[in-house]
């Protein structure tokens, strides 16, 4: 785990590049360093959880030689660390032992990062986290249901992975009639701070403000697991989340909630990248084209039962 930002090019390695130039004339490139055909071995690639309901999947998914070959050194011989925040299945949640990341997400950075063909890590982290992380080098990438909006790309790059609604979760049974936002007017909301659903939650209290009903009482929380319980708990009426979450949670009866899904447009989610990065995302862009197009990216969806969530190709940026 790396616990302090990283220098991509070491001081060592930029020492011997600059004697490898002084050696092959003046800004020139052997055909081997070209292709990387002199870069060490590549990261073992990381083991799929026993619990995981695609690893039939993510281990049927085979290197690209030639995008391994355009990857960094670091990243070939060291792996991607990928970062999420765990605690939004069926995107991501904890297995079984209570260590390995699986759900959705972690089944597609597993098999982009194996079409990729080198090795990866996963870490657990605060949504409002990643994106900091990113910046700082702490990570390669992040994969955590993010929304790929304009305010993010000013320094995140996205590729874009899904698609995906919002639905409010309330209390079982639905005791209240919740049907559509207006039904919210005047009543306590729980969100996530920085999210998609703090927007929305402000976007919908506006609309009740402009009709002459009271606005919503939003309450923010660092996660969306707080935010969840403050509902459960009766401390707030509703969570706005997004549909395929809701639908899940909902489907257990411990969590004695119920999905309402809100009818509108679909937004994109997107896998982000430090926009100092732009090569490294245009090779993940091709490595998630690739498990589209082989089937592998469908059949991800299709075992967590969100198979409605897929797009037809990768988009970079794609969101607005």
């Amino acid at each position: 785990m790396r616990t302090a930002p990283f220098t991509r090019l070491p001081l060592v390695v930029a020492i011997a590049g600059m004697i490898a130039l002084g050696t092959a004339g003046c800004g020139a490139q052997s055909l081997a360093e070209a292709d990387g055909t002199n870069a060490g071995p590549a990261a073992a690639a990381m083991p799929v959880p026993a619990d995981e309901p695609a690893k039939a999947v993510i281990e049927a998914v085979t290197a690209d030689a030639s995008l391994t070959a355009k990857l960094s050194d670091e990243l070939r011989t060291n792996g991607i660390t990928w970062t999420t925040s765990v605690g939004y299945p069926p995107m991501e949640k904890w297995g079984a032992d209570g260590k390995d990341v699986i759900g959705v997400d972690a089944a597609i950075a597993q098999a982009i990062t194996r079409k990729l063909g080198t090795g990866m890590t996963i870490q657990d982290q605060e949504f409002n986290s990643m994106i900091p992380g990113l910046i700082s080098g702490r990570y390669d990438a992040l994969i955590s249901s993010m929304t790929d909006n304009a305010e993010r790309q000013k320094t995140t790059t996205f590729v874009d992975y899904v698609k995906a609604g919002n639905a409010f979760l309330v209390v079982a049974r639905n005791p209240q009639h919740i049907a559509e936002p207006q039904d919210l007017c005047g009543k306590t909301v729980a969100v996530v701070a920085s999210g998609s659903s703090a927007a929305l939650a402000e976007q919908y209290s506006a609309r009740c403000a402009a009709a002459g009903s009271p606005a919503y009482d939003i309450l923010k929380f660092e996660g969306d697991s707080e935010a969840n319980l403050a509902v459960q708990s009766g401390r707030a009426v509703a969570t706005i989340t997004d549909y395929p979450v809701a639908e899940d949670r909902a489907a257990d009866p411990a969590n004695k909630v119920a999905a309402v899904k809100i009818e509108g447009d679909e937004s994109l989610w997107g896998i982000g990248i430090d926009n100092s990065d732009a090569d490294f995302a245009a090779l993940v862009q091709k490595a998630l084209q690739a498990i589209m197009d082989d089937g592998s990216y469908g059949k991800i969806l299709d075992a967590y039962h969100v198979g409605g969530m897929a797009i037809e190709s990768a988009t970079i940026n794609g969101g607005k």
